[in-house]
Formats: C-alpha cells, sequence, structure tokens
C-alpha cells in the first residue's frame, strides 16, 4: 500500500502543512507527553494523553508527505498508524506496538477495559521515541515546516 493508494480509495486526503500548524501540534505533543509523564494522575488518563501525542506525532508525519487522514472515515486511526513506516520510516515492528495501543485505547473507551501501569509506562515510551524521530525528519526533510511563525 501506498499514501497515493490510500488518497485514491478515500482514506487520505491531499494537504499542505503550514508551518504554523505543525509548530501548533509539535508543542501539543510536548504537553501531552509531559502530561503522560505526571504520576499523580490516573493510568487511564495518563495512556490518554501518551497515546494523543503518539497519534499527532503520526498526523505531522503524514501532513509533512502532503496528506491528512479522512477523518469521516471509519478507522481513520488505524490508517495513520499503519501508514508510518511511509512516513516516517518505522520498522514493521513499532507500527505493530503502536496499532496494539491503539486497541487498547479502544478496549478502554468503548468498553471500559482497564489501562495497566505497563501499557502506559510503553505508550509513553513509544511516543517519545516516535517524537525524537519525527523531529529528525523534519529537520532533514521538511526543514521549512519547522521555521519560525511570527
Amino acid at each position: 500500500m501506498t499514501l497515493q493508494n490510500l488518497l485514491r480509495i478515500g482514506k487520505l486526503r491531499s494537504h499542505a502543512p503550514t508551518a504554523a500548524e505543525v509548530q501548533r501540534l509539535l508543542a501539543a505533543i510536548d504537553r501531552n507527553l509531559a502530561d503522560a509523564g505526571v504520576t499523580s494522575i490516573s493510568d487511564e488518563t495518563r495512556f490518554d494523553a501518551a497515546y494523543k501525542a503518539v497519534m499527532q506525532c503520526a498526523l505531522v508525519a503524514m501532513m509533512a508527505a502532503g496528506f491528512r487522514p479522512a477523518t469521516s472515515e471509519p478507522g481513520h486511526h488505524l490508517t495513520v498508524i499503519q501508514s508510518l513506516p511511509l512516513t516516517l520510516g518505522v520498522g514493521n515492528d513499532v507500527w505493530v506496538v503502536l496499532d496494539a495501543l491503539r486497541k487498547q485505547r479502544n478496549a478502554n473507551d468503548y468498553t471500559g477495559h482497564p489501562i495497566t501501569p505497563g501499557v502506559v509506562s510503553e505508550c509513553l515510551v513509544q511516543g517519545k521515541a516516535l517524537r525524537k524521530l519525527l523531529r529528525t525528519h523534519l529537520a532533514a526533510h521538511h526543514a521549512d515546516l519547522l521555521k519560525t511563525v511570527e
């Protein structure tokens, strides 16, 4: 599967990102990862913040590649995660873990399945690693999106 194929079947939309929107999302990623590290709040809330950071990283990578997920389509979280090998070059082992975290999120959101401290920890580790990879990728391939916006 390619990004163009996903565009053709309606899972993605073309998108021209701006430095301002990318920088807002990068700041949100940083805030969400910081919030996920606050141990005095519930594991569920920490997980939600870490998972949100993961999704924002994947979204920024997709935007930098010129696309956005079609959020009106079901499964857009899956599409964003599964596109990471195409947008950031992550290995299959990484997106499989991220997809497992997505399933954890769904189980918690829709059935109340509890979030364990180990799952929170894994999501936080994955979020931080993805943020580092994203920033390196943007600096190397999309430096224009990192320029300070006034």
